[in-house]
């Protein structure tokens, strides 16, 4: 009776796993999609803090200097905690597809794609002066 049990947990854990990756495209190998989501997680608790500045210059152009140190910083802390928390999901259930998370944007259902939109603390259109990424890296915008 045991090993009905397992088998059963196994062939749901395999079925969640691969069952998901219906969608992969033919630049982005299936076996790599969890390990980009355990890094997308990984990167985003540890640079989570990225927020409040990124919050900052957004308020700061938005609404003016004032908003931008008070409403910024309280919006860069409130995004600070999402993403960690975000983050922490991204790293907890890197291995299975996740619902309304597809794995590109003009998917639907389940993926491994970002939960959060941007899916990285510092997106490619917020780079200022190619800090974080150069002008040579090859960068996927969809993600």
């Amino acid at each position: 009776m045991k090993f009905g049990k397992s088998f059963l947990v196994v062939a749901f854990v395999a079925l969640a796993v691969f069952g998901g990756v219906s969608t992969v495209r033919a630049n982005e190998p299936a076996a790599m999609l969890p390990v980009i989501k355990l890094s997308r997680g990984v990167a985003n608790i540890a640079f989570s803090v990225f927020e409040v500045p990124m919050k900052w210059s957004e308020v700061n152009n938005d609404m003016g200097g004032l908003a931008g140190i008070t409403y910024g910083t309280l919006k860069g802390v409130c995004y600070t905690v999402a993403r960690i928390v975000v983050g922490a999901v991204d790293v907890v259930t890197f291995f299975m597809p996740l619902p309304g998370c597809p794995n590109y944007p003009d998917d639907a259902g389940w993926g491994y794609g970002p939960i959060m939109k941007p899916a990285w603390v510092v997106p490619v259109s917020k780079d200022w002066n190619n800090f974080i990424y150069s002008n040579e890296a090859i960068v996927n915008p969809a993600m």
